[in-house]
């Protein structure tokens, strides 16, 4: 680590870190989400949600529906001066090891078709697209893509798992 970096710890998320998140969000997406939107997912007994942190500033935020066996991507962000260091990648990875600890068996999140950056992450995740869905995005009417794992407990998605958790372990 160098000198001045600071340590990125990712915490469930709380009310005391709804402003920050807002904010993250108002810049990533636009009017999206608003804090009583946050604060209603806090409480969804199917929501499960998560904050990046250096130090005390939160500089990302994830989360996901439970629903049976299928753990739903609902949102993930990283604020736009924080990004290039794995933050985005940690996150996803918090949501997918959260998700089998509580019995997910599949994982499934919608993304802009335009968002090559984002579909490449979830890719190196084992994301495939399924679908499309049109017009999916109200602030400009843009398609999204449905992209599903293949089942999160077939050796060969715990092998590539591993095998992503031991790279960033690394860096």
């Amino acid at each position: 680590m160098r000198e001045n970096e600071m340590i990125f710890l990712i915490e469930p998320m709380e009310e005391k870190d709804l402003e920050q998140v807002v904010a993250i969000e108002r810049l990533c997406f636009g009017d999206r989400w608003s804090v009583n939107a946050f604060r209603n997912e806090l409480e969804n007994a199917t929501g499960s949600y998560f904050v990046g942190k250096e130090g005390e500033k939160v500089v990302g935020f994830a989360g996901y529906w439970l629903i049976l066996e299928e753990a739903h991507i609902t949102t993930i962000a990283v604020h736009p001066d924080f990004r290039g260091r794995h933050y985005g990648e940690r996150l996803l990875l918090k949501l997918i090891e959260d998700a089998m600890s509580k019995g997910a068996k599949w994982m499934t999140l919608e993304v802009r078709v335009s968002n090559k950056e984002a579909q490449g992450l979830y890719g190196k995740y084992g994301f495939q697209s399924l679908g499309r869905r049109k017009g999916y995005y109200q602030d400009n009417g843009e398609d999204a893509l449905v992209m599903w794992t293949e089942n999160l407990w077939q050796p060969e998605y715990r092998r590539r798992l591993e095998a992503l958790i031991a790279k960033i372990e690394e860096a």
